[in-house]
C-alpha cells in the first residue's frame, strides 16, 4: 500500500518562518549601516572628536573610522560562523539560536545608545557584537531548516533564508530613508531596531522543536524526535524518517567525531569541503557587492534624481527573484539554477563595463548599465546568491554537517571582508574595467560548477554522502563523473562491501 504523502504543514511553516527571522537579522545589518552613512554617521564621528579632543577628525582620520566601522562587521561574522560547529554540537539548533539573540539584543542596544552615551566607540563595539549574531545566524539558520524539511521541499524551503536576508536589507534601505529613521536624531533607532526582530523569535522559538536528526542522531531519543517529527509532519507515520536518520546515525558511530582538519584530510569529505567553500567564494566574488557599492554612481550618471530610490528599486529586484529561484529550486535544480545565475551574471557584468566605458561619448548607455545592474542582481537571486547556503548543508551528514557549515560559513565572510576592503582601491585603479575581473571568476566558477558540482535535488543526505564516498577512493575522475553519479533520477553510485552498513528494522 503506497503511503499519503507528507503535507507541507503549519506548524512546519511555523518552525521555518521562526529560525528565517535571523536571515533577515544577517540582512537588515548588512545593509543598514550604509543607510544613514551620508551626513549622519560620518558627521556624528566628527561631533565626538570635536566634544572630546577639541578638534574635528581630518577626512583621513573620519574615513578610517567609518570603514573600520564597516568592516568590523565581517570579522565579527568570521568568528561567528567559525563557532556554529562547537555550539550547535553542544546546545542544538534551537538553543544556540536563543543565545545567539542575547548578542543581537547586547549589540543593538550597545549601537543605539552611541549618540546619547556620544561614543563612535559603541557603534564600532555594537558592530562587532552584531556581526558575531550575524556569522552564527549564518550558519545555524540553513542547518535547522534543512534537519527539519521533508526532502521534497527542502530546496525551496533552504531558498528561505536567502529570501529573509534580501527583505533585511530592503526594509533596511526603506527604514533608512531621510524621512523615516534616517536622519540626524533617529539613526541610532535605525541601527537599534535589530534588538525587535531578536525578542520576537525568541519569545517563537520555545514552541519549536529541537532538530529530529539532533535528538535522534546525537542526543539518541528516539521518542522524542519521533513525536517532533509527527508535529511537524502532520501525520503518524513518521517510520520513513526515522529510518534514514538510524543510518545515518549508524554511520556515524562508525566514525570517530570529525574534526574540522578531518574534512580536509578524509578522502571522504574533502571533494564536498572544497565545492562547499568554492560555492560560497561564487557568491561573494562574483562582485555583488561591488555593484551595489556601484550602482548609485551608475544611476546619477543616468540622470536620475534621487539615486537612493533606484538602489531600493535594484532592492525590490532583489526580493522578487529570490521568490522566483524560491519556486524553481525544485523544479529546475540546485545545479542548474547555479550555472543559469553565474553565466547571467558575467554576460550583465560585461554589459555594465561595456555602457560604462561608452557613457562618455554616448550617454543613453548609461541606461544599458542600469538594465545591467537589475540584471546582474536577478541572475545572482537565481542562483548564486540563496543555493549555497543552504546546499552545504546538503553536502554533508549529521557528523561533519557543523564543522562543514562552520568552514564554509568561514570563507563566505572572509571573501566578504576582502571585496568590502579591497573593491574601492581595486575601482580607483581600474575604473569600470574592474567589472572584467569579476566576469573572468564569473566564467571560472561556472566552469567548476559545471564538472565538480553535483545536483543534490530530491536526494537524501545519505544518498549525496554515499556518492562522494564511492568517488573518494578513485584517483582519476572523468569530468562530470561526480555530477553524474547524483544527478537525479540516477542512483548513487555503488559502495563497495566495507562502506555499506546493515539496514536496520523499525517495528
Amino acid at each position: 500500500m503506497q503511503k499519503p504523502k507528507k503535507k507541507v504543514t503549519f506548524y512546519l511553516l511555523y518552525c521555518v518562518s521562526t529560525a528565517v527571522i535571523g536571515s533577515l537579522q544577517f540582512g537588515y545589518n548588512t545593509g543598514v549601516i550604509n543607510a544613514p552613512e551620508q551626513g549622519k554617521l560620518r558627521r556624528f564621528f566628527q561631533n565626538v572628536s570635536t566634544e572630546r579632543y577639541g578638534e574635528p577628525f581630518s577626512s583621513g582620520t573620519n574615513t578610517m573610522v567609518w570603514s573600520f566601522a564597516v568592516a568590523i562587521f565581517s570579522v565579527g561574522g568570521m568568528v561567528g560562523s567559525f563557532s556554529v560547529g562547537v555550539m550547535v554540537t553542544r546546545f542544538g539548533r534551537r538553543k544556540s539560536m536563543l543565545i545567539a539573540n542575547f548578542l543581537a539584543v547586547l549589540g543593538g542596544g550597545l549601537m543605539g545608545l552611541s549618540a546619547v552615551c556620544k561614543s563612535f566607540e559603541l557603534v564600532i563595539v555594537g558592530r562587532l557584537i552584531i556581526g558575531v549574531f550575524c556569522g552564527l545566524c549564518t550558519g545555524l539558520t540553513p542547518m535547522y531548516v534543512g534537519e527539519i524539511s521533508p526532502t521534497a521541499v527542502r530546496g525551496a524551503f533552504g531558498t528561505l533564508h536567502q529570501l529573509g536576508v534580501v527583505i533585511g536589507i530592503l526594509v533596511a534601505q526603506i527604514f533608512g530613508l531621510e524621512f523615516l529613521l534616517g536622519s540626524d536624531t533617529l539613526w541610532p533607532v535605525l541601527l537599534a531596531l535589530t534588538v525587535l526582530p531578536a525578542i520576537v523569535q525568541s519569545i517563537m522559538l520555545p514552541f519549536c522543536p529541537e532538530s529530529p536528526r539532533y535528538l535522534l542522531i546525537v542526543l539518541n531519543q528516539e521518542e522524542e524526535a519521533r513525536k517532533a517529527l509527527v508535529r511537524l509532519r502532520g501525520c503518524e507515520d513518521v517510520s520513513d524518517d526515522i529510518q534514514e536518520m538510524k543510518e545515518e546515525g549508524m554511520k556515524m558511530a562508525m566514525e570517530k567525531k570529525v574534526t574540522i582538519p578531518e574534512l580536509f584530510r578524509s578522502p571522504n569529505y574533502r571533494q564536498p569541503i572544497i565545492i562547499a567553500i568554492v560555492l560560497q567564494l561564487s557568491q561573494q566574488l562574483s562582485g555583488i557587492n561591488a555593484v551595489f557599492y556601484y550602482s548609485t554612481g551608475i544611476f546619477d550618471t543616468a540622470g536620475v534624481t534621487q539615486p537612493i530610490y533606484a538602489t531600493i528599486g535594484a532592492g525590490v529586484v532583489n526580493t522578487v527573484f529570490t521568490v522566483v529561484s524560491l519556486f524553481l529550486v525544485e523544479r529546475a535544480g540546485r545545479r542548474t539554477l547555479h550555472l543559469i545565475g553565474l553565466g547571467g551574471m558575467a554576460i550583465f557584468a560585461l554589459i555594465m563595463t561595456i555602457s560604462l566605458v561608452l557613457v562618455k561619448t554616448t550617454p543613453s548607455l548609461s541606461y544599458l548599465a542600469i538594465v545591467a545592474v537589475f540584471g546582474f542582481v536577478a541572475s545572482f537571486e537565481m542562483g548564486p546568491g540563496p543555493i549555497p547556503w543552504f546546499i552545504v548543508a546538503e553536502l554533508f551528514s549529521q557528523g561533519p554537517r557543523p564543522a562543514a557549515m562552520a568552514v564554509s560559513g568561514f570563507s563566505n565572510w572572509t571573501a566578504n571582508f576582502l571585496v568590502g576592503l579591497g573593491f574601492p582601491k581595486l575601482e580607483e585603479l581600474c575604473g569600470p574595467y574592474v567589472f572584467i575581473i569579476f566576469t573572468v571568476l564569473l566564467i571560472l566558477f561556472f566552469i567548476f560548477t559545471y564538472l565538480r558540482v553535483p545536483e543534490t535535488r530530491g536526494r537524501t543526505f545519505d544518498d549525496i554522502s554515499q556518492g562522494f564516498a564511492a568517488n573518494a577512493g578513485k584517483s582519476s575522475t572523468e569530468p562530470g563523473a561526480l555530477v553524474t553519479g547524483l544527478t537525479e533520477g540516477k542512483e548513487p553510485a555503488p559502495m563497495s562491501p566495507t562502506d555499506k552498513v546493515p539496514m536496520m528494522n523499525l517495528p
